[in-house]
């Protein structure tokens, strides 16, 4: 196991200065939920590590879900369970918090924070596709004061984020969906229980008065080497009725996506139609048509 040392923040400043001084020799303990896990396994990413920098104790400061206009904020150490039961999600984002409510087990949820599960960059993360979705971004404090970056931009590269020296995500800002629309998230996982997400997928849809679709975001996970949309299926169903066979077009163009992307590899033959399938089933209960 890595040896290190262990230093508890008591201000915000106090977290910007530690980072801007050790570099990339020190690592955030939030939940703690993936970090440890990975020291104990002794990830190769963590060689370099010499500290570890505890900001449990910034509750009041890092742990809140709060309207701000039009505006919801998601403090870094909300908690999965926190995004679960909190009612101000619930009603202008709800598949955030269904996605959060199939994180690990209870007790997974109960510690594990959104920002340590952002922050630490796997595309499996359950609350993430809906985030891309709604075009979320990260505030990100350091020692030069506080950036703003969309969460699609977040991410450099397998494993990598766009966190300077001194820098951390403070919190999580997403606008509030509009009235008619409505959300779904849907998991494939290796098995029904404390499963790591093998696909899931993330849709927003909208229609207008007469059923046509007026707008739709799909946000698929784990088939992309960084997080993203995919606006060619989007914009194959904006401007139409709902169908079956509509919806599975849809599924074909973020296959399409995922091949021109990522290429040919061993695991298409499986992906190709399951992420096919998880779109459209997405999509079908979007629109109210899931048998």
């Amino acid at each position: 196991m890595f040896r290190y040392n262990y230093y508890r923040a008591e201000t915000l400043q106090d977290v910007c200065r530690v980072l801007a001084e050790q570099g990339d020799k020190v690592r955030i303990l939030a939940g703690g939920t993936d970090l440890l896990v990975q020291i104990r396994e002794q990830d190769k990413k963590w060689k370099n590590l010499e500290m570890v920098l505890d900001i449990t104790m910034l509750d009041k400061e890092l742990r809140y879900i709060r309207e701000d206009g039009d505006t919801i904020r998601i403090g870094a150490l909300s908690t999965h369970t926190d995004i679960e039961t909190s009612p101000i999600l619930q009603k202008f984002c709800p598949f955030l918090p269904v996605a959060s409510s199939t994180v690990g087990s209870p007790q997974i949820r109960n510690r594990g924070t959104i920002g340590g599960s952002i922050c630490n960059a796997s595309p499996a993360a359950d609350p993430l596709t809906p985030l891309i979705a709604m075009d979320a971004a990260a505030v990100i404090m350091g020692v030069d004061g506080e950036r703003e970056i969309l969460l699609k931009d977040f991410y450099l590269g397998k494993g990598a984020t766009d966190l300077k020296d001194g820098e951390f995500v403070k919190e999580f800002a997403v606008n509030k969906l509009q009235d008619n629309a409505v959300t779904t998230f849907v998991k494939l996982g290796r098995r029904k229980a404390l499963a790591i997400s093998r696909m899931n997928v993330s849709v927003i849809l909208c229609t207008d008065e007469t059923g046509m679709i007026t707008d739709a975001r799909i946000s698929p996970g784990c088939i992309f080497i960084v997080p993203d949309r995919v606006t060619a299926a989007e914009q194959a169903v904006i401007g139409h009725q709902p169908s079956i066979e509509l919806f599975a077009k849809a599924g074909k163009a973020v296959s399409d996506e995922m091949i021109k992307r990522t290429g040919i590899r061993w695991s298409t033959e499986y992906k190709q139609p399951v992420i096919e399938g998880l779109v459209e089933e997405a999509l079908l209960k979007a629109a109210g048509m899931e048998e």
